[in-house]
């Protein structure tokens, strides 16, 4: 199949691609019968149904009397198994140059971006370290981590940016004092950060009043999208981290407004 090499990949990780393949297919043709789906990646009626399933709660798409239909394109970005695939190298490499602003002994607060995921396999290199996160998915992957202390925030849980929101994990996060904060962010609009969900911008406010710097991690393909509520102005960050291909105009319109802009250097590795 083109999406993924099956032998390489655990089930967990086969799942998630072939995921990952079924919504970007939908997507692309704007709806898909079941049976063509099927076909196309070479697994069982019932296999599609069960992965539709999961697409459909994470707000992905609907399945409607045998067909998959994409849902509209603010929540899309907002799902996890959709953004998780997408800019790959150059979220490895904002997550690099955010590690420079990490020193052991740290208490540090991240979202539920995915670009944030791709600092959790550096940062045993960092330890001893506090984690405060509202993500299931880096709880998951950071619960065996030597010298990694997690502090896990409730709350009603949203299975399609697999996180805790809601009043109970913004009273949790008022209660805790972080020295570093890195997040993301859906959309840039007139430099300032917006998201497609209040439930979103009530916690990553929350979680930037509780932090003493803050670090904004973004691909230069933010400044061409749009969400509907704004969050937070890019001056009011410590920094602000793009991958090498942003467009210079937005590097240096930032600069010039006294904004603290780090490129991540490519890598030749992806």
């Amino acid at each position: 199949m083109s999406y993924t090499d099956p032998e390489s990949l655990s089930r967990g990780s086969r799942q998630q691609a072939r995921q990952r393949a079924i919504s970007e297919a939908v997507m692309e043709e704007g709806s898909v019968r079941i049976e063509a789906l099927a076909e196309r990646f070479d697994i069982s009626v019932m296999t599609v149904h069960r992965d539709l399933d999961e697409l459909e709660d994470r707000g992905l798409l609907r399945k409607s009397r045998g067909v998959a239909t994409a849902t509209s394109t603010s929540l899309v970005e907002s799902s996890d198994v959709y953004r998780s695939g997408r800019q790959i190298a150059q979220k490895k490499a904002i997550a690099r140059a955010a590690l420079e602003f990490i020193e052991p002994g740290q208490a540090l607060m991240l979202d539920d971006s995915t670009t944030t995921l791709h600092l959790l396999p550096h940062l045993s290199d960092k330890t001893p370290l506090t984690v405060i996160t509202n993500t299931l998915t880096i709880m998951n992957e950071l619960r065996n981590t030597r010298g990694t202390t997690m502090i896990g925030l409730g709350g009603d849980y949203y299975n399609w940016c697999s996180s805790f929101m809601g009043r109970m994990t913004v009273r949790e996060i008022a209660e805790l004092r972080a020295d570093l904060f890195f997040m993301s962010t859906s959309a840039i609009v007139d430099d300032v950060c917006f998201h497609q969900t209040l439930e979103t911008v009530d916690v990553k406010r929350a979680m930037f009043e509780s932090a003493r710097r803050r670090v904004l991690l973004v691909d230069g393909t933010k400044f061409e999208k749009r969400a509907l509520h704004a969050m937070l102005p890019l001056a009011d960050f410590d920094a602000v981290i793009v991958d090498s291909a942003t467009a210079p105009e937005h590097v240096d319109r930032l600069r010039e407004h006294g904004i603290t802009v780090v490129i991540a250097p490519a890598s030749s590795s992806g």
